[in-house]
């Protein structure tokens, strides 16, 4: 049986789903899969925990009881812990950062130094670093997936990366921000104001206590920029995207766009020339993308052979992004000799 042992920094909303799934579903991987998940490694913003197989029930329990995994461990910051844990695959779930990429981009290069594989959910480092972190895991020759930073559980990196292998994507465009997409559809049914549609989504668990990234437009923004890197081969950072987001959209607009047949939604987009946007867009009624509601996103890729191809999933939710980042450490664990 295949083993791949993984050291996971960054225990918020994400990383407990990971270990909730862990915890779930671990078993299942090694009958289906034959391979054996374990975790050897786990850090917060406060300390780290250095085990052989760590439980992550028991992982959750201090998490929750604590406030840190330093309780059980010590309060070595991640880098640190990193030089003496025994893993295979690094997975970075810290706190997006659109200005520097930090901590994630430093945990992720050093990583790539020790010559381990790196699974992501974090869109900074990414974001303003996807070519200097690309050239260093080629230098080493180690795996980076990132699944889970442009749409949650809707798999358009595998997709390509697999699937439309025959073809050149020439541009892409989306609704890439759960977040804001449930606003716009609580806006236009409802007919709530943005704060309103807003406190609504916060008092569901959807939008973040802080949701500024989102509504300015910045989330969807990082997102176009790693599906620009990653698909269309356009070397780009967040420096580069056009943004404008929907904080001064009004239920009226969205009133006056419905009864002309378009829906609002907010839009990612980009093509092979590099030009990248984010921007409040009417959108027809008759429209895939249009008919994505609630936290659903949805992109469209036009390719040259292979015509218009969409793909939708859930953008929003701890176990929906969780599930991305299990799927890029089994597809690891299946194609990489150094696991073991």
């Amino acid at each position: 049986m295949r083993v791949v042992r993984l050291f996971v920094i960054g225990l918020g909303a994400v990383g407990r789903g990971l270990m909730r799934l862990l915890r779930e579903k671990r078993d299942q991987y090694a009958r289906r899969l034959n391979v054996r998940v374990e975790l050897t490694g786990v850090a917060d913003s406060r300390g780290a925990w250095i085990g052989e197989d760590l439980d992550p029930e028991e992982v959750l329990r201090v998490k929750e009881r604590h406030g840190t995994v330093a309780a059980a461990g010590d309060e070595r910051d991640a880098l640190e812990a990193m030089e003496d844990a025994d893993f295979d695959v690094l997975v970075e779930l810290t706190p997006t950062d659109i200005e520097t990429g930090e901590p994630g981009l430093s945990h992720i290069l050093k990583a790539i130094e020790l010559g381990r594989h790196v699974v992501t959910a974090n869109k900074g480092p990414l974001a303003v670093a996807y070519d200097r972190i690309m050239r260093a895991a080629e230098r080493r020759d180690v795996i980076i997936r990132y699944e889970a930073t442009a749409g949650g559980a809707m798999p358009v990196f595998n997709l390509v990366r697999e699937t439309l292998k025959s073809v050149d994507v020439l541009s892409i465009e989306g609704v890439l921000n759960g977040t804001v997409n449930y606003v716009l559809t609580r806006m236009e049914t409802e007919g709530l104001s943005l704060d309103d549609a807003l406190a609504d989504a916060q008092s569901r668990g959807i939008a973040e206590a802080d949701p500024s990234m989102d509504i300015e437009g910045w989330d969807t923004a990082c997102k176009i920029v790693i599906l620009a890197n990653s698909i269309l081969g356009v070397r780009c950072t967040i420096d580069d995207v056009d943004v404008t987001g929907i904080e001064d959209l009004t239920p009226e607009a969205i009133r006056i766009a419905n009864e002309r047949g378009y829906r609002i939604k907010l839009i990612g987009r980009a093509d092979r020339d590099g030009d990248l946007l984010v921007r409040p867009c009417l959108v027809p009624k008759s429209d895939p993308i249009a008919r994505v509601r609630g936290v659903m996103n949805v992109v469209r890729l036009e390719t040259d052979l292979a015509g218009t191809i969409y793909v939708s999933g859930r953008g929003a939710g701890p176990l929906e992004t969780a599930s991305a980042v299990m799927s890029d450490i089994l597809s690891i664990a299946e194609r990489s000799p150094t696991t073991r």
